[in-house]
């Protein structure tokens, strides 16, 4: 026998183990490069659609000449998308468990760094939640104005359908959406493709009639301004990070699958924006109100036909599946801070379909908070959007500089060089994002990053607490024997009643039955017979009646225990309650849950261990002993 006596590790309380990666039957249940690419990259893709636009609308208040920047600002950004990629695909190399920014930081930043890293990201998951379903409703409620007021019960139904088709497994979310995926993507090449073709635009019926949101009189551009336009068109690279933190969720070789959806999603978002920047140059594109960039961009590449319409269409849906992401990279990180004992254990929990299926409800649950708060309008969450992915990606780049000083890896040096230059970017980035929208509703992310932080903390304090009361990884004292001292509860004589003291004597050395009779003269003459028929029965075992001065049902049971305690100290007192499992899950209505009740009390109030006795009413059962069985269930009142 093997006794471990290492590091106390309470998160191994509750979270089982796993499959080694490459076994077993969960193996089918994990993704390959092309079904992470569709499952894990929605995020990523869907941002071309406001990424573009979110440039222009910042170069717009300098006019036709600042328009003329939006191409340097995408190459700009497209190098810093380069970057990324590179430094996660090193991220996935170092860290094959996932949880990106958070596990660079927690090993080369220290622990909490790697709290905010993590922080940062879970609120950048539930945002990305949240605005991408309401941004693809809000092209629904434009091509159809009559469900406009409908759009917060619309945004709650798409929510429930991602959420139901990520609770099957995140290869059936997968295979949904890879075929939305590859349209939105091909659908963009290929207008990118077109456009590149045509002199100039083949239509402009989709901006015409529209107020031009173009500055007037300006020939300048400062810094300012193209460094604002940076850091707005860097809500694109939101998603990028989504791989690496669900690395866990790949086939095996787990770690080379998601480096190669990692580069195939970096290429791809590069080819469309730079592609997109260059079409609205070619076509001396001005922003105008009530239309999208893209939509302008397919009127001129296609014109105003059914090409234009499927543009609209599967960009649509793509940025309201675009949760998908997150449902993908958000679980696994809480489960890794689970087993760090930052959150509950029952986030590590893994489902069948290798899900985390507490995570993705936890995740659910708030992004439906946010879209009834929000009424399912975009603009109200979009200032809060992609600060906390920045405050993530700087801090992993410093800490895969930490990572290359610490080791002897080849190019090292170089390595490290590109991580600084991409930390350095993405830090301003976070830092003019969070000024420009501070008072837009950024405060609100600037606040609740350190209670996030705060609330880790203090779940981490009570897990230790909880492993020192435990002693965890220490070798406990040799078990041993004592006097075992059992009641039963019984509120009538029945089958139920039998086979409960059956089990009690074989379970304890002394058992004991107690009865509540309540105040109340029907109450009193329903005891007088149970004392009767039990003196007659005389199953050897005493009946204690209880007479409370209130109608109450749990409080006197757990009084008398905590009695029997203190007159038996060195007894375990043992609460074994009889219940009947109905034979329908609809029977269980009729039920008054007085089980419930008296383990409630007994377990507020006492340190007795409490037995629960299931006796399942088939048909058969339910024919002979079901009526007279539903009396200790479903008789008296449920009464505290």
């Amino acid at each position: 026998m093997a006794i471990h006596t290492g590091k106390p590790n309470i998160a191994a309380e509750g979270v089982g183990t796993e499959e080694p990666p490459g076994t077993g039957a969960g193996e089918r249940h994990r993704l390959t490069a092309l079904q992470g690419l569709a499952a894990l990259s929605l995020d990523a893709m869907a941002s071309v659609a406001y990424g573009p636009e979110a440039i222009v609308l910042v170069l717009a208040a300098a006019g036709a000449y600042g328009m003329g920047f939006t191409l340097p600002v995408t190459l700009a950004i497209a190098a810093l998308l380069a970057v990324l990629v590179a430094s996660y695909r090193q991220v996935i190399a170092a860290f094959p468990d996932g949880g990106g920014s958070y596990a660079v930081a927690r090993r080369h930043l220290g622990r909490r760094t790697g709290l905010v890293a993590a922080g940062s990201l879970m609120l950048d998951y539930v945002l990305n939640v949240a605005v991408s379903v309401t941004a693809g409703v809000a092209a629904l409620t434009s091509a159809f104005p009559q469900l406009y007021g409908e759009r917060t019960w619309i945004c709650l139904g798409v929510l429930v359908l991602v959420t139901a088709v990520n609770l099957r497994g995140v290869v059936d979310s997968a295979r949904a959406f890879l075929l939305p995926t590859a349209l939105f993507v091909g659908s963009i090449l290929a207008m990118i493709v077109v456009g590149l073709f045509r002199d100039g635009p083949v239509s402009t019926a989709s901006a015409d009639g529209h107020a031009t949101a173009l500055g007037q009189g300006t020939t300048t551009v400062g810094a300012l301004l193209l460094l604002k336009a940076f850091a707005a068109g860097c809500s694109a690279l939101t998603g990028v990070e989504a791989v690496a933190n669900a690395v866990p969720s790949f086939r095996a070789p787990a770690a080379r699958r998601a480096r190669r959806t990692e580069v195939a999603l970096g290429a791809l978002l590069g080819a469309m924006l730079i592609g997109l920047s260059v079409l609205i140059g070619r076509f001396h594109l001005q922003p105008v109100e009530g239309v999208t960039v893209l939509a302008q961009l397919a009127d001129a590449s296609f014109g105003h036909n059914a090409a234009f319409y499927v543009v609209q269409f599967a960009t649509m849906v793509l940025l309201a599946l675009a949760a998908n992401t997150s449902f993908g990279g958000l679980p696994v990180l809480m489960s890794l801070l689970a087993r760090d004992n930052h959150l509950p254990h029952v986030f590590a929990l893994k489902a069948d379909r290798q899900v985390h299926r507490h995570g993705v409800l936890a995740l659910a649950v708030v992004s439906a908070l946010l879209l009834v708060l929000s009424g399912g309008d975009t603009n109200t969450l979009v200032p809060l959007f992609a600060i906390g992915v920045f405050v993530g990606f700087t801090i992993c780049q410093v800490g895969m500089v930490r990572h290359w000083y610490g080791g002897r890896a080849r190019g090292r040096r170089a390595k490290a060089a590109l991580n600084g230059f991409g930390a350095l970017l993405t830090g301003v980035a976070a830092l003019v994002v969070t000024a420009t929208k501070f008072s837009e509703g950024a405060w609100v992310i600037v606040l609740a990053l350190p209670l996030l932080v705060l609330g880790f903390e203090r779940v981490h304090r009570a897990y230790g607490r909880i492993g020192e009361r435990l002693e965890l990884g220490r070798v406990p004292e040799p078990p041993r024997r004592v006097h075992s001292l059992v009641v039963v509860p019984v509120s009538g004589l029945s089958r139920l009643t039998c086979r409960a003291l059956t089990a009690a004597r074989s379970l304890g050395d002394e058992v004991l039955a107690v009865t509540v009779t309540l105040p109340s003269p029907e109450d009193r003459r329903t005891a007088e017979a149970l004392c009767r028929d039990w003196e007659l029965w005389n199953p050897g075992v005493e009946l204690v009646e209880l007479a409370p001065a209130t109608r109450a049902l749990g409080r006197p049971v757990s009084g008398y225990v905590r009695e029997l305690t203190a007159a038996h100290p060195a007894s375990q007192v043992t609460v074994l309650i009889p219940e009947t499992e109905p034979a329908h899950l609809w029977q269980r209505l009729l039920q008054n849950q007085r089980g419930s009740v008296v383990a409630h009390a007994v377990r507020r109030d006492t340190d007795a261990v409490i037995c629960r006795l299931r006796f399942r009413l088939t048909d058969d059962a339910a024919v002979a002993g079901g009526e007279r069985g539903a009396g200790e269930e479903g008789a008296g009142g449920d009464r505290r």
